[in-house]
């Protein structure tokens, strides 16, 4: 079990706690409205994150390459979703740990990454061979 999942609740009544040994009846309100507020803009950024996302094709991203270098351990799905303003193409059955999805672009190069508890542990790029080939050498 994720121990978040107990200390976030468990922080949010201890500040409610606070809130009503500090300042009574006022405190709890102004605790409760920071709360409320906090959580609204959290929905609000993932309401946003979606409705870009619904907007493209799954599995798309602009540039690849670009994504693999802006990937970093440790973040999580709506990150990366928020990044490629897509969502990814599921290659993991449904519901496995970990999940595995994969962004393409135009050239056929794509970026598959491994989450792990919705935490990114692991990604590769792959770009096709024949993209080496077709670009004329520099000189």
């Amino acid at each position: 079990m994720n121990l978040r999942n107990i200390l976030v609740p468990l922080g949010a009544v201890a500040l409610v706690g606070f809130g009503f040994t500090a300042y009574g009846w006022a405190g709890v309100a102004a605790v409760v409205g920071g709360l409320v507020m906090w959580a609204l803009l959290h929905f609000t950024r993932l309401v946003n994150v979606m409705k870009k996302a619904a907007k493209r094709p799954i599995g798309y991203v602009g540039s690849a390459v670009m994504l693999n270098a802006r990937l970093a351990e440790g973040v999580n799905l709506m990150h990366v979703v928020a990044m490629t303003q897509a969502l990814g193409e599921l290659l993991s059955p449904e519901g496995a740990d970990p999940e595995v999805y994969r962004w393409t672009d135009g050239t056929q190069s794509h970026v598959t990454c491994e989450f792990r508890h919705g935490k990114l542990v692991k990604w590769t790029l792959v770009r096709p061979e024949g993209e080496a080939a077709a670009t004329p050498p520099q000189g």
